[in-house]
């Protein structure tokens, strides 16, 4: 029960990066679906 902030502060800096990546994900995953319905649209 030294340093119980290291533990917790790891694990929030790699929640935190899991959770950019999903968004990051999310985003391009919508972007692709604008592209398509946009081009369904146009043509």
């Amino acid at each position: 029960m030294e340093k119980p902030t290291s533990g917790a502060d790891l694990r929030r800096r790699r929640r935190s990066k899991n959770l950019a990546l999903a968004i990051v994900l999310a985003v391009l995953v919508a972007l692709f679906y604008v592209v398509t319905i946009v081009r369904m649209g146009g043509s």
